[in-house]
């Protein structure tokens, strides 16, 4: 048992929770958003190096495609995911004051909501509209 190991709770050895009431946990959700964005962030580029050039007509049909969508989907999901996670590490190690801190940690879930609403309706909108 390491030194880390007895200064924990017994229930917090069992829950793995640190200080921050979130222990592994947020750890592996960040961790898990990295590996989904190195994984989609290429298609997503590769997608837009194939755009490049290619009329209006061209790039609703290719984002019309279900698979292409729904990759669109995910990136977006899951770089917002991993925005919000990073930004919520940085407000609880850098901002003091319990107010402003829960202030901020709310803005950054309304903003990661609202841009991945417009992203997300935005992408919708373009793929699924009629010609």
């Amino acid at each position: 048992m390491s030194n880390i190991e007895k200064m924990r709770t017994p229930l917090k050895n069992v829950r793995h929770l640190g200080s921050a009431k979130e222990g592994t946990d947020h750890f592996w959700r960040q961790r898990m958003t990295a590996v989904a964005n190195l994984i989609l962030a290429p298609l997503f580029v590769a997608l837009l190096v194939f755009m490049v050039g290619r009329d209006y007509g061209d790039v609703r049909r290719v984002l019309g495609h279900p698979l292409v969508a729904v990759l669109m989907i995910l990136f977006i999901g899951a770089g917002l995911a991993h925005m919000r996670l990073g930004m919520q590490t940085i407000i609880e190690d850098y901002v003091h004051g319990e107010g402003r801190k829960i202030v901020l940690l709310m803005l950054n879930t309304f903003f990661v909501i609202a841009i991945g609403v417009i992203a997300v309706f935005s992408l919708l909108k373009l793929s699924l509209a009629e010609f």
